[in-house]
Parts: structure tokens; sequence; C-alpha cells
């Protein structure tokens, strides 16, 4: 008789500083495992690994994009993002609007060094959120 063990293994998460990753928010609860962090695994198809605060230009270019982050989901317990709130972005959306001039800022210790297979830390750097960036 063959008797397997199986290990769990635990990988910290790191964000783009390669450094722990911060929890980006948990009002709304963002996340692709919906606890407050930008982590991202297999099952996530989306990448949702940019910790970006919204804003109104960014939110009406997504529903332009047809993902509308405006509209609350109650049966998925989604409120609807306003601008300010904090959120778990796909990469390649984050990407898209970044080329048209309409990317948020972002949380770079709340962003997963995931989404440094997609663009440099330097052009992650140009947005990265400072409190009097939003006085």
């Amino acid at each position: 008789m063959i008797i397997f063990k199986v290990y769990k293994t635990y990988i910290l998460d790191l964000n783009v500083l390669n450094q722990p990753l911060q929890c980006c928010c948990t009002s709304p609860l963002t996340g692709f495992y919906r606890d407050g962090f930008c982590k991202t695994g297999v099952q996530d198809y989306g990448t949702h690994t940019v910790c970006a605060i919204v804003t109104d230009d960014f939110l009406e270019y997504s529903l332009s994009r047809g993902n509308d982050l405006i509209t609350p989901i109650p049966q998925w317990n989604f409120p609807g993002l306003k601008p300010g709130d904090h959120w778990c972005l796909c990469i390649s959306r984050w990407l898209q609007a970044e080329k048209v001039g309409k990317a948020p800022f972002i949380k770079l210790e709340a962003t997963h060094i995931k989404s440094l297979d997609y663009c440099s830390l330097d052009l992650l750097k140009k947005y990265e959120f400072q409190k009097k960036d939003q006085e």
C-alpha cells in the first residue's frame, strides 16, 4: 500500500516593492477572494492585482468597456463603487486605462507583485497614491 502525504504550503504574498502585501480595502470588501487583499491565484483569470483608488473617469471608462463597477449588485454583495473607493483591479484593465489617460492612482504597498509580470515598477510608480494627490 502506498500512502501519500499532502502538505499545505503557505506562500507569503508580496507587493510590487517586494514587501508583505498590505490590505487594499475592507469597505467595500475587495479582492478576487473578497478578503481585502489584491491576491491572485490559478482561479483568478482576470489577475485582480492592482489596488486602485477609483475615479469618475476610470469608472466611466470601465463602464464603456463593458465592466460596470458603479451599479450595485446585491445578490453578489457588491455595493457599487464611487470615486475614492479602493478596489482590486485587473492589471489588464488598469493598463488599458493607462494607455488612454484614465488610469487611477494605486497603492503600491497593496498591489501584488504579480503585476510586474505585465508592466514595470517604474510605470506603476508614476501612479503611486500619495495623500496629497487627493487633496
